[in-house]
């Protein structure tokens, strides 16, 4: 049965929710500007009814305040992480590929190739006027260097960018770690808070959202909450959730656990492409066991950042960093040779039958062989010109190897082979590699072309383009890409070998003998056919817009500028468009989210007329019962 006073507690409980959501709009107001604030409201319902044994049976207890809770929707906060994945990656790709924009740049204010190659060609066609004019001789040298001086700044200026990237890339990884962390931290505090009180917490729950948001433009995430269940009593839920965050579809926050990712960089053994600076990072989950061992890593426990799901500003970072469009070692293990060590992979690719084309480190490396990583040190080249097969053999390093050691096993032939990662986007690498052809080729031409010459003494033409090795000593190019006496028409190149993949833009020079003496410079193919004589010469004009004698992607030495160009600013262009295409779709998704869980003042103010009547009313009815129950008790008697 009701009690007398049943009145004045249901008036109490209107009172209290009002109340509760007065204080809650004042917080909302409060926080209208702060950032990741989402907005909150006061769920309620009707207390249960009091059976009164009447004939109108059941009598209203009021309002139960249940909760103050967060107004958020998971699908638009989904939504928004995958574009800010997606915005993270391109924003990355767009700043690095205007910076080499620039650095192909060639106008007014820098002298770029085609500027340069210009001013060679026209000492060149001055030669080709008095070819026995030492001091004009000079002058092609000279402007020769200055070609060789565009590729050597070129190479060191990619190869800064990308020092550049894998520092950023570092940058970023320790702010997941940090993040990670942090996530962590804040799920225990939830939980301690929402298991003890049974309240929500809502301010935590927002800093975590916030710090997701940040996570997910560095890398792409995958969240998922679950609620945790006594295992005693399934049907009974705890109160605490678990809370879990994935990134490149990998976990880093398991609840109050998180993983710490560490950059571990590459040992110059270890180097992918033979333009690749050292020390680049490769990114690992630390472990109890020595992550920096040759065992840990050969356990996979890394980063998968070159999974097709892998997204964000690292994603871009490394696609920048280790692009190769697509182009790295692949074939098939054709032949293992157990007692040596030695094994040989078929190959089809045309950038891999060409050396000029090929971007395989030389100082030793990794190739993994049916999913199996092995140490290599060497390797040669090998090309059956009647066959048209081409295959390489490495010299598997068995100091390195460890138990890892290849055995002649039906799985092993016929497996997978490859160097590195294929990553089809044109980063830094791509332009390296891009350059060594050009330059490989150019100069392996021009120096065919002075070979059939001759000097005053009858003695062959000296080569003019050449690079030096490590100690400082210029290569002979000794070894070509010709029949040899002993394979019969097969070529076999060595990568110790004094051969022109020796050569990159980076170690380009001009010979020192012919810096030193420019009558070295041949002219003429005949000894005796006079001064004037300048075939040679007229050769080596004809190879700068001759495809026939020397083809640059199907175009003329000339034509360097123009290909890469085209790749560079398709590229920026590219990545221009889609970093303000997601920006606009970013700032859409925001509005979304925000105009479900953002602060609209305009509403708030109507909320507070709203709760404002509310509570007038409650303290009005308090007020009547006041009345009615001092009339009933100190008025009748009762």
């Amino acid at each position: 049965m009701s009690s007398t006073f049943l009145g004045l507690n249901t008036a109490y409980t209107g009172l209290q929710a009002s109340n509760a959501a007065l204080n809650t709009t004042s917080n909302n107001v409060s926080n209208a500007e702060t950032e990741g604030y989402s907005r909150q409201v006061v769920t309620t319902q009707a207390a249960e009814a009091i059976r009164s044994f009447t004939t109108y049976g059941c009598v209203g207890a009021g309002v139960e305040t249940l909760a103050i809770e967060r107004v958020r929707d998971e699908f638009y906060d989904a939504k928004f992480w995958t574009n800010q994945s997606k915005l993270g990656e391109y924003e990355s790709k767009s700043y690095y590929m205007s910076s080499i924009e620039e650095y192909y740049s060639d106008d007014s204010t820098i002298k770029g190739f085609s500027t340069i190659f210009e001013e060679y060609y026209t000492t060149i066609q001055e030669l080709a006027k008095n070819p026995g004019d030492i001091t004009v001789k000079q002058q092609a040298i000279g402007n020769a260097g200055n070609v060789c001086s565009y590729f050597n700044d070129m190479y060191t200026n990619l190869q800064k960018l990308q020092d550049d990237v894998n520092q950023e890339i570092k940058v970023n990884v320790d702010r997941i770690n940090s993040i990670s962390q942090e996530i962590a931290a804040l799920n225990k505090q939830i939980n301690v808070i929402e298991m003890n009180t049974g309240a929500m917490a809502n301010e935590l729950r927002d800093q975590r959202d916030l710090l997701v948001d940040e996570l997910s433009k560095i890398v792409d995430v995958d969240v998922k909450e679950t609620s945790i269940i006594d295992n005693t009593n399934t049907a009974r839920e705890t109160g605490g959730t678990r809370y879990t965050v994935r990134i490149c579809g990998q976990s880093v926050v398991d609840a109050n656990d998180y993983k710490t990712l560490t950059c571990v960089p590459r040992a110059n053994d270890e180097k992918v492409n033979q333009t690749d600076v050292n020390g680049l990072y490769d990114i690992y989950f630390s472990g109890d066991a020595d992550w920096t061992s040759k065992e840990y890593r050969d356990k996979g426990d890394s980063l998968n950042v070159y999974g097709s799901s892998t997204g964000g500003k690292l994603s871009g970072l490394i696609q920048m960093r280790d692009g190769n469009n697509g182009e790295n070692f692949a074939g098939k293990v054709s032949a293992v040779d157990v007692g040596t060590q030695k094994v040989t992979i078929n190959v089809s690719a045309d950038y891999l039958m060409d050396l000029n084309k090929m971007n395989l480190t030389q100082a030793g490396g990794i190739v993994t062989i049916a999913n199996t990583r092995y140490y290599f040190s060497d390797w040669t080249y090998q090309f059956d010109e009647d066959s048209g097969q081409c295959s390489y053999t490495f010299q598997l390093d068995t100091t390195k190897n460890g138990t890892n050691i290849l055995t002649q096993t039906a799985a092993t032939r016929q497996s997978a082979a490859e160097v590195g990662n294929s990553i089809s986007y044109q980063g830094i690498p791509y332009y390296l590699s891009q350059m060594n052809e050009w330059v490989r080729m150019y100069a392996s031409a021009y120096n065919d072309i002075l070979h059939e010459g001759v000097l005053e003494d009858g003695s062959v033409g000296r080569d003019l383009f050449t690079g030096d090795d490590v100690s400082g000593n210029e290569y002979s190019f000794t070894t070509t890409y010709q029949k040899t006496d002993t394979a019969g028409n097969v070529i076999t190149v060595n990568a110790g070998d004094d051969s022109y993949y020796q050569l990159n833009a980076g170690n380009f020079k001009i010979a020192d003998d012919l810096t030193k003496d420019a009558n070295l410079l041949a002219t003429r193919s005949q000894q005796y056919s006079g001064k004037d004589d300048n075939d040679i010469v007229q050769k080596l004009i004809e190879l700068k817009t001759n495809p026939k004698l020397m083809s640059f992607r199907g175009c003329s030495a000339d034509q360097y500028l123009v290909c890469m160009l085209s790749d560079v600013s398709l590229n920026a262009q590219r990545a221009n468009t889609f970093t303000n295409n997601y920006k606009v779709l970013g700032k859409s998704i925001e509005n979304q989210r925000l105009s479900t869980s953002g602060v609209d003042n305009d509403e708030e103010a109507v909320n507070l007329t709203k709760f404002q009547q509310e509570y007038n009313m409650a303290s009005k009815m308090i007020q009547v019962l006041t009345e009615v129950y001092d009339r009933l008790i100190l008025q009748t008697g009762v």
